[in-house]
């Protein structure tokens, strides 16, 4: 379903004349508040939450409550910058039916080149780092719930136990996301995005009622107010990039239904202040119960042979595994920006040829075409004339097709799955496209989208963005 708005002149709270046209086509969502809620925060919140604690405990208590905080402001700053960039997609003369994306602001504000193909690999490695991570989590604790659980209930496995062979739970795991993976948008996701932050709520309830219940580890560290070490600036990007959701934005904002600013604006403080209550527990009471020699998974630091424990690190799966989809998503949307080009119909790669330049644009260059095929072809040519689909919804000419979008998710299981079945420990890699892909999503582009394409708006707003375009170069300096 399509709507046109009626935008008039601009204003100082729009982007220039040169930049907004009087009309609008948006594509209007079937997605609730409620939904786009849970799906930010599931994409926000991750294992990340574990190493929070550790992270308390480089800086201290005072210092690691504020950064925690802080960081949670300038993501949510940041996803405000991209709602609103967001907004003028689909404004400019022939980019009718277009959905805001980090590609269309990249092509809006740097032009077509090399600069919005950088991007979109930017986004594509950063979420298949991370789905991999996600993959290696989960073939690495199940066995240790298996382990658990055997040990709770009396009954010991055999090292050679399949149940305790790494591999075969990837291949277990890999059964269960494949089917969601194929799922075309977030909405469709919300279901196992609710179950994932079920999890959370678990891992939560079992940190703090592990210290009200018991108090403090007997063999706990010391616990400071504030300190500066050489781990401090190392771990706090630790706090900055547990807040990416920024790759997941655009496809919450094209799904949610009768959009407008004051809900993106619901949908983002509601998702980033969940996500800061769920990190500041954590890390706050994590640091209690452990201090100073807490380490960077804090589930861990429990004692393993508990049933409770065994149900947490079950949990942790459940919450990594699940978000999977949510990695794979916008991966998919990037490689297909990235190879569009490879998927042209017959038609438009022979009219991009030049053969059929001499034909005009309403002339019917194939004889058994129908009136639609015409009305496509003239959208080919004419790019004023919207694409129109079956349904008389505008379509962009550069939508993904059933065939890529099949071949582009399989060739991201397949590559995952390789990848997760032969290495154990992605540290190093997963670090480099944190503190890359992760702040550039986060702070750089929204921070600089925004400042381009409202420059001549009235205010300090576009200063602050600017602001968080450089903060994020700042970041990627801590790594």
């Amino acid at each position: 379903m399509t709507t046109e708005r009626d935008y008039g002149a601009a204003s100082p709270s729009t982007p220039s004349s040169s930049r907004v046209t009087n009309r609008k086509i948006t594509h209007e969502g079937h997605a609730s508040i409620t939904s786009s809620v849970v799906n930010l925060t599931n994409t926000a919140v991750g294992a990340g939450a574990l190493a929070f604690p550790s992270a308390f405990a480089s800086m201290g208590l005072i210092p690691g409550i504020l950064s925690c905080a802080g960081s949670g402001l300038t993501a949510m700053f940041g996803l405000y910058c991209l709602s609103r960039c967001a907004a003028v997609v689909g404004t400019r003369p022939g980019d009718e039916g277009r959905k805001a994306s980090f590609n269309e602001l990249a092509r809006l504000t740097f032009g077509k080149g090399w600069a919005t193909k950088l991007f979109d690999l930017a986004i594509a490695i950063k979420c298949f780092g991370v789905s991999v991570s996600y993959l290696i989590i989960c073939k690495t604790l199940l066995p240790q719930v298996c382990y658990t659980l055997s040990k709770v209930f009396h009954h010991p496995l055999p090292e050679d136990s399949i149940l305790l062979a790494s591999h075969f739970w990837l291949i277990i795991w890999m059964v269960v996301v494949i089917p969601l993976s194929f799922l075309r948008t977030l909405d469709a996701l919300r279901f196992t995005s609710q179950i994932a932050l079920l999890t959370v709520v678990y891992l939560v309830l079992v940190v703090v009622g592990w210290f009200a219940v018991k108090g403090v580890s007997p063999n706990h560290g010391e616990v400071v107010l504030a300190r500066f070490g050489r781990n401090t600036l190392s771990n706090f990007p630790v706090q900055v990039f547990a807040y990416t959701c920024s790759q997941n934005l655009f496809p919450i904002y094209n799904e949610l239904k009768n959009k407008n600013q004051k809900k993106m604006n619901t949908v983002i403080v509601a998702s980033m202040g969940s996500a800061a209550a769920v990190y500041e527990v954590i890390g706050i009471i994590g640091y209690l119960t452990f201090g100073s020699k807490v380490g960077s998974n804090v589930i861990a630091m429990y004692p393993p042979t508990s049933l409770i424990i065994a149900i947490g690190r079950l949990g942790i799966v459940l919450l990594v595994g699940l978000s999977y989809p949510l990695q794979v998503l916008p991966c998919r949307q990037s490689i297909h920006h990235l190879t569009h080009g490879l998927f042209r119909h017959p038609k438009i790669a022979k009219l991009t040829n030049g053969s059929g330049a001499g034909n005009p644009p309403d002339q019917n260059t194939e004889g058994e075409n129908s009136e639609s095929d015409d009305a496509d072809d003239e959208s080919e040519i004419n790019p004023l004339v919207p694409k129109v689909d079956d349904h008389g919804h505008h379509v962009h000419k550069h939508e993904m097709s059933k065939i890529e979008f099949i071949a582009i998710t399989s060739a991201i299981l397949v590559a995952g799955f390789l990848i997760a079945y032969n290495v154990h420990e992605l540290e190093i890699i997963l670090g480099f496209v944190g503190s890359t892909g992760s702040t550039i999503i986060t702070f750089i582009l929204p921070g600089f989208f925004y400042f381009r394409l409202f420059r001549e708006e009235k205010g300090v707003t576009k200063w602050w963005a600017l602001a968080l375009g450089i903060y994020g170069f700042a970041v990627m300096a801590f790594w």
